[in-house]
């Protein structure tokens, strides 16, 4: 497929998704599979096209003065290959599959505005009512943080080290352009992808199917490292979902004392099952019933909450999801995160330590959540962020850790969004 093909293409699934509501992976994939011609390469570049219209939203309806899903698409396009409208016109000429062309009032505006600064709220690539919770989380440079939210990510891997050395892992992923991650100790990470790249499906690689790494964001490697499981412990991953920290938890434990990996929804907790067989993870127990643990209350040294959040610090690679979002829909997380919170505290034994955790860049989620929680637990305390961060990781201290906890984000640590408090109950 040529550039206006594939550009059509993009503008097809925006419309579907906006049309029926429905995540991006699905309408891509439902248009693969009533467009077989199209070849893998071809789906890769479409599937760029349609994820930079949905991370620059704001900033492709602003060039355009209108949001639709050609203007859309075609803005992104623009931003994102830093093309002017005179060079595309030249490169969709004669396509007879490329959308409609701009017309003179179109191109007059687009051009005007590529040639101006863009209002740091269409740049920041955020819903207008989540403003008000990014400066409230990063103050001045609220806009820089959303613009980098809007970027393309890359993939990152932990290395097992049941299993596996860094050094190990780097040599059989060569070919892929792999390096050792900025901070991560045991992270892996393969760059951005550019253009019409796509990244490797590195879960297809012998040496994943051998155990050696799992797919997981440096981000989140940081925080399980922070979370400080140590060998011999007796450890609740509270939320453990697919079992991404679960896994770190263990490897980090050396397959000593034990881990009990808890969800209150069974259907997340399916896929632990052969990624803990495929890990040689041993000292991971799977709990599926709440009052499966009666006997592990006010008994363990570590308590993980990876807690359900509105993911927005993830929208690098779930931008649809950041659309969808609504003022409701936080809330209703919030409470939920108030009620995991609370019940897990009651596992930490004394001189036990309770870490909470999200995927979040919103305040009310993080810092205010971990306020409120300590004010309802008088025998719990903030523990020394700062000092922590020494232990774990010779990297400079973020920007954005304080006495609150830490965060980390795609601006300051090129990592997805989130947010840790550890607490200690006395």
């Amino acid at each position: 497929m040529r550039l206006g093909g594939r550009l059509s293409a993009a503008i097809e699934i925006i419309q579907d998704i906006e049309t029926r509501h429905r995540p991006a992976a699905d309408a891509m994939r439902d248009w693969g599979l009533s467009h077989r011609f199209a070849g893998s390469g071809d789906r890769a570049a479409i599937g760029n096209l349609v994820y930079d219209a949905l991370r620059r939203r704001r900033s492709a309806a602003w060039l355009f003065d209108t949001e639709t899903p050609r203007t859309l698409v075609l803005g992104a396009y623009f931003l994102e290959t830093s093309t002017i409208p005179d060079a595309l016109a030249a490169e969709l000429e004669g396509d007879n599959f490329a959308p409609a062309p701009l017309d003179s009032g179109e191109t007059a505006t687009v051009t005007q505005r590529l040639a101006q600064p863009m209002p740091q709220a269409e740049r920041a690539n955020f819903p207008l009512w989540c403003e008000e919770s990014l400066i409230a989380s990063f103050g001045e440079n609220w806009a820089e943080e959303g613009e980098a939210l809007s970027a393309r990510p890359p993939l990152d891997m932990r290395v097992n080290t049941l299993k596996a050395t860094r050094e190990k892992v780097l040599k059989a992923l060569a070919h892929t352009h792999a390096a050792s991650s900025p901070i991560a100790p045991h992270g892996v990470r393969v760059p951005p992808i550019s253009g019409n790249g796509r990244h490797p499906n590195v879960q297809a690689e012998p040496a994943y199917r051998k155990g050696w790494f799992e797919v997981q964001d440096e981000g989140s490697q940081i925080v399980a490292e922070l979370a400080g499981a140590d060998a011999g412990q007796q450890v609740l991953d509270f939320c453990a979902g697919a079992g991404g920290k679960t896994l770190a938890l263990s490897a980090r434990m050396e397959n000593k004392g034990q881990v009990f990996a808890f969800d209150a929804d069974k259907q997340r907790l399916a896929p632990i099952f052969d990624r803990l067989k495929r890990a040689g993870s041993r000292n991971v127990q799977v709990v599926s019933r709440l009052d499966g643990l009666e006997r592990q209350i006010g008994q363990m040294d570590l308590v993980l909450v990876d807690a359900p959040c509105t993911g927005s610090g993830t929208w690098r690679r779930r931008p649809d999801a950041k659309w969808r979002l609504t003022r409701q829909q936080l809330e209703a997380r919030m409470a939920e995160q108030a009620e995991i919170l609370d019940n897990a505290a009651s596992f930490v034994r004394p001189g036990g330590r309770l870490v909470y955790i999200t995927c979040s860049v919103f305040r009310e989620e993080n810092q205010d959540q971990a306020d409120a929680f300590l004010k309802r637990n008088e025998a719990f305390s903030r523990q020394d962020h700062t000092a922590l961060w020494a232990q774990c990781f010779s990297a400079p201290v973020p920007a954005y850790l304080d006495a609150g906890g830490v965060m980390l984000t795609p601006a300051s640590t090129g990592t997805d969004g989130f947010h840790l408090t550890s607490f200690k109950r006395d």
